[in-house]
């Protein structure tokens, strides 16, 4: 698993795709925190990093399936992944350590936007009028849907050998566990059970999350769709012996 891991990495890391899509991320969020009036923190009147935490999600549905998009499909396509499944690894071992990798860099691309709270600590009146607590707990639950993200990602990725189809079919699926439960549940149909369906959605457990309320249920829901995800990974790949 672990020569897996580095060499995604360094397959990451010798491309210009994983530079330049946390480029993209990066400049996006900063754009939105501090340049756009609408959503700019310098127009909030107040201390907080709502903006990063509301908007990162939807930037992270571009993210995400950008660093996860070659990770199967390349391997298909090229004719290395039979050879890959040759080594003395199991199929599991191969797919976490490509999803480690995955996870690794949406979990790099966050750490400079660290210094936005650096900044809005320092902007707020007075300096340090800030919930801390709140941002860490809001960062776990960014962190923990990147997790899924890429867990949705790399299964896009095994359905394909096409990195643009696996690009877009992630954005898709990604999309459709975020906010398409919640649009289902808003249909007038439902009845009581509309809050039950939108419980199966991320989004609802990501909007506790990133107001800092940590809570043990909504954190197992981001893991458990991030290992069923996996599972499905893995069966798309056990398919082939079929």
């Amino acid at each position: 698993m672990y020569s897996v891991f580095i060499k995604e990495i360094n397959g990451f890391l010798n491309s210009f795709v994983a530079y330049i899509s946390i480029a993209v991320f990066l400049t996006g969020i900063g754009l939105l925190m501090w340049v756009f009036p609408e959503t700019s923190v310098l127009n909030y009147g107040f201390a907080d990093l709502e903006t990063l935490f509301s908007f990162g999600p939807y930037v992270f549905l571009f993210l995400v399936p950008a660093i996860t998009m070659r990770m199967f499909a390349e391997e298909k396509n090229s004719g290395t992944l039979e050879l890959l499944m040759t080594k003395p690894l199991t199929e599991f071992q191969i797919i976490l350590g490509k999803f480690l990798a995955g996870f690794t860099l949406v979990i790099f691309s966050l750490i400079p936007t660290v210094l936005y709270y650096f900044s809005v600590y320092h902007l707020g009146n007075p300096p340090g009028n800030i919930d801390t607590a709140g941002v860490i707990g809001s960062y776990i639950g960014l962190i923990l849907l990147g997790g899924v993200f890429t867990s949705i990602g790399v299964l896009a990725s095994s359905l394909t050998n096409n990195q643009i189809v696996s690009f877009i079919l992630a954005i898709f699926l990604s999309f459709i566990f975020y906010y398409g439960f919640q649009s289902i549940a808003g249909i007038n149909i439902w009845g009581g059970y509309a809050s039950i369906i939108e419980q199966f959605g991320i989004l609802y457990h990501y909007n506790f999350l990133s107001k800092g309320l940590i809570d043990l249920g909504n954190v197992v829901y981001f893991i458990s769709i991030a290992l069923i995800m996996i599972l499905l990974t893995k069966l798309v790949l056990s398919s082939r012996k079929w």
